[in-house]
């Protein structure tokens, strides 16, 4: 039997997780459903959602639900308290945290994943990073000399301006990325497909290492699990949700960069790419990227901050105070998904009313726009530009 109440709970989380919100038994069930589960099951994912992770796992060996049936055969021959207690001991030996919803570390932009996001996430490292800006910048493992000295030039810049760098670790343009924010003395993080305790590929263990020592290395698979084909498919959503922007340096065709600029797209993150020689095969995933998913076209960091919304115009006199709330509020909205008006009010700390007062000067100044389903979505620059001067 897998041991719910608080105290032995607390003792078995002893050292890896802290409470800062959430119960011992919510936090020490999620990583229950950690072990259980493959990365973004959302079966489980809307269990835990209606009743809690503790009360789901109570309850999901006798809800009667052909989808819940079908999910519990693939997760009961899991139900082991000895692989519970092994992944909790992997990640107390590498350091490593158990960190859950409610916790003050839990990186909030995950819950744009609805149903699908990580329902426990392991981490090394003491810093989050979680509200900082953030861009993922993703690339070819089979990476040129010119995808990797644009990526480095990218990541060392945005590094340096303050802004988190999200990669996956591996081989290529991840690594350049992570090497040239570290190098810059800034924050990058890292995404990996199995535990935070097996540095994969192995030849990037020191990389990981000084990643986890001035940023963080996440993943949602316990300690001890084997990066797969698939752990590695669903990670990328997690590495697009983490940021605001999500760049795709050099890619092939076929890369599974493509993958997180669909996670990107879908979860309405900004998106861009950044050109290559049109004769060259591992740029055409950038091009795919430009042309199929309307991706901003990136030359330089300043591409990058633009997408953010750091590269506005400075205010007239006197309008310093609105348009600092102004810009808080684009940050919010999203060119491609529309928000809900309560949404970007809390996207951007304003409260509801004064997010509605600053939503309709945007769309005087056609800034904003509506959509047809009363959500609001950021204009372009060319068509904002036409509607100010038309």
């Amino acid at each position: 039997m897998i041991p719910l109440d608080a105290s032995s709970a607390a003792q078995a989380l002893s050292g890896v997780h802290r409470a800062t919100g959430t119960s011992a038994e919510e936090a020490y069930a999620r990583a229950v459903w950690s072990v259980l589960v493959e990365p973004g099951d959302g079966v489980a994912g809307a269990l835990v959602s209606a009743y809690g992770a503790a009360e789901a796992l109570r309850l999901a060996p006798e809800i009667d639900d052909p989808e819940v049936r079908k999910a519990r055969a693939r997760w009961m021959p899991r139900l082991q308290p000895s692989a519970v207690g092994a992944a909790i001991d992997a990640a107390r030996r590498c350091g490593a945290s158990l960190v859950v919803p409610g916790d003050r570390d839990w990186p909030v932009r995950f819950d744009d994943l609805d149903a699908h996001a990580p329902i426990a996430l392991w981490r090394r490292g003491a810093s989050a990073h979680a509200e900082s800006p953030a861009v993922a910048l993703v690339g070819a493992r089979a990476s040129t000399a010119y995808g990797e000295g644009v990526a480095a030039d990218l990541a060392a810049d945005l590094a340096a301006a303050g802004v988190a760098v999200v990669s996956g670790a591996a081989y290529g343009i991840d690594g350049a990325c992570h090497r040239a924010a570290l190098s810059a003395g800034g924050a990058t993080v890292a995404f990996l497909a199995g535990g935070v305790d097996r540095a994969y590929p192995r030849g990037h263990e020191g990389l990981l290492t000084r990643i986890a020592e001035t940023g963080a290395v996440w993943s949602e698979t316990p300690c001890g699990a084997a990066p797969t084909k698939w752990r590695f498919l669903a990670r990328n959503r997690l590495i697009a949700a983490m940021a605001d922007a999500v760049v795709v340096v050099e890619a092939g065709w076929r890369s599974g960069s493509l993958n997180t600029a669909a996670h990107a797209a879908t979860l309405g993150r900004a998106l861009g790419a950044v050109p290559g020689p049109v004769t060259s095969a591992a740029s055409a995933g950038c091009h795919r990227v430009l042309r199929e998913f309307d991706g901003v076209c990136v030359t330089s960091s300043a591409d990058v901050l633009e997408m953010l919304g750091a590269a506005s115009p400075g205010p007239p006199a006197g309008e310093q105070g609105r348009t600092d709330e102004t810009t808080r509020l684009l940050d919010a909205l999203s060119p491609r998904s529309g928000r809900s008006t309560d949404e970007v009010a809390r996207r951007s700390g304003l409260a509801p009313d004064e997010a509605a007062i600053l939503l309709g000067f945007a769309e005087l100044e056609g800034r904003v726009m509506r959509d047809d389903d009363g959500g609001w979505r950021t204009v372009g620059r060319d068509r904002s530009t036409r509607r100010r001067t038309g």
